[in-house]
């Protein structure tokens, strides 16, 4: 198998040493690349990281081959055309967008150097997996060079209505790019669907029963939704450590209901509307003053882009807007942290919570909402944006419109009012479902998927010869101790 995502999954330490980074792809995929053997592309991070290194070093399991970027290509590539264009364009935010020329040809060169390294790398039997939208013009460029290759891509992010993404200077060569894949999957259906749409209106392309015939071949285009490490995350929130941790946060902020949000400071998070709504909730519900806080988490984001910026200075103001004004004695009503928390820190976080406010502007999945379920106790209540690919799979959630601030002011206070019995019933249907979405079966899944079709392709061909060692034991994950929120 051949991975191809923007980040490596391997990272040095502070000692120098190498370990795999915490997040849920190097989780998922590390273990069935260790076993089949293979290569991981991504781009070199640092100037003087090795283009090609077996990991580990002492029983190597896999290749990591880098791709070098110059610090004009990553400013093009990453921060412009992915984060500047991409990124808002899917989460339907048009206003956010910085159509640069320069953006376009520097992601098109960046992709161009991905999909070389990929047929350098590529073996007959090979498939590869494509990640996200950091590489959408590469699939096409490997199916020029190998036309038999089985290739699939996950899209982590939601893919807009066809009137949304047609916005887009260059979309359909974007799309041409995408549909040099075999299959392509997205957290829910609503995506695939637009997805579908947007081949067939702009490109003109034949569509039936969910497959798209293009150039002579199906493409599939099919829902798979991610899951989280599920028993970790339930070993780790019932280890002493973390309900220790939990009751000291409790204590800490000594209210009686304590009310948590965890996100990366990104503009579709929704982090300014949320403070606006418990600003609303706080105004029109004075007898929990002195009662409710909220605690959130904003995780550094891109802070070299100025949008990410301006929404630090007005997240800022807004918490000393509304702490100025409700602050009593005792009682803070918002605890806000910006900064990096490890997994174990979040996992406390969230069972201290009595209510979880996950309410995204828009989001592909978002695992924070599944990380919580996991980790909360009978008491935990969860909001959720009902503009997320989550809302899709959990009724059971109180679900909102983000945009509506008078409804989420009073979905905070009918959470908190919320009876025990009703929270149990709700929690526990919650965590029956993210136990079906564990992050080792989606890889599974989509693997399936692909592997047939290699298998259906290869006939009785020869195996060709092996890259890397395909050892029995898996790799096990050493943590970097940062957050990772399921992006790429």
């Amino acid at each position: 198998m051949t991975v191809v995502a923007n980040r490596a999954p391997i990272s040095r330490t502070d000692e120098g040493d190498w370990a795999t980074s915490v997040g849920g792809l190097t989780t998922a995929l590390l273990p069935v690349l260790g076993e089949l053997g293979g290569a991981w592309v991504a781009m070199g991070e640092e100037p003087d990281l090795p283009e090609r290194q077996e990991y580990p070093a002492e029983d190597p399991d896999f290749l990591v081959r880098r791709v070098p970027l110059s610090q004009e290509e990553l400013d093009g590539y990453y921060y412009g055309m992915a984060n500047s264009v991409l990124w808002p364009l899917s989460h339907y935010m048009v206003q956010h967008l910085d159509l640069r020329d320069p953006f376009v040809e520097n992601y098109r060169r960046v992709n161009e150097r991905f999909a070389e390294a990929v047929i350098e790398e590529h073996r007959e039997d090979d498939v590869i997996w494509m990640q996200d939208y950091h590489l959408m013009l590469a699939p096409a460029l490997i199916r020029e060079a190998h036309p038999e290759a089985v290739m699939g891509h996950f899209w982590h992010i939601p893919w807009p209505a066809m009137e949304v993404f047609r916005i887009l200077p260059g979309a359909r060569e974007l799309l041409r790019g995408m549909l040099g894949n075999d299959l392509i999957g997205f957290h829910v259906e609503e995506y695939a669907k637009n997805f579908i749409e947007s081949a067939e209106v702009l490109l003109g392309a034949d569509v039936e029963d969910g497959v798209i015939h293009w150039q002579g071949r199906e493409v599939n285009v099919e829902a798979h939704p991610i899951g989280i490490e599920v028993e970790r995350f339930e070993r780790m929130s019932a280890s002493d450590n973390v309900k220790g941790a939990a009751e000291e946060v409790r204590d800490e902020f000594g209210a009686e209901s304590l009310v948590v949000g965890i996100d990366r400071l990104d503009y579709t998070k929704g982090v300014l509307s949320r403070l606006e709504a418990f600003e609303e909730f706080l105004e029109k519900n004075p007898e929990y003053h002195g009662k409710v806080s909220l605690f959130q988490v904003a995780t550094p984001s891109r802070t070299e882009v100025e949008s990410y910026q301006q929404l630090k200075r007005e997240v800022d103001e807004a918490v000393g807007r509304i702490n100025g004004q409700f602050a009593e004695d005792h009682w803070m009503p918002v605890h806000y942290r910006y900064r990096t928390y490890t997994q174990e820190e979040l996992c406390a976080f969230y069972r201290a919570a009595d209510v979880a406010l996950i309410t995204p502007l828009r989001d592909g999945m978002n695992v924070v909402t599944q990380e919580f379920i996991t980790a909360t106790t009978d008491r935990g209540v969860l909001i959720l944006s009902e503009l997320t690919g989550a809302a899709y799979l959990l009724p059971e959630a109180l679900q909102v419109n983000p945009y509506d601030q008078s409804g989420l002011a009073e979905a905070i206070r009918k959470a908190i009012e919320m009876p025990p019995e009703e929270r149990r019933e709700r929690i526990q249907a919650l965590k029956a479902t993210i136990r079906e979405l564990n992050v080792h079966q989606w890889a599974d899944g989509f693997l399936d998927r692909l592997t047939a079709q290699r298998d259906a392709s290869a006939g009785q061909r020869a195996p060709s010869p092996e890259r890397a060692p395909s050892p029995e034991r898996r790799v096990e994950e050493q943590s970097t101790g940062e957050l990772v929120d399921g992006g790429v």
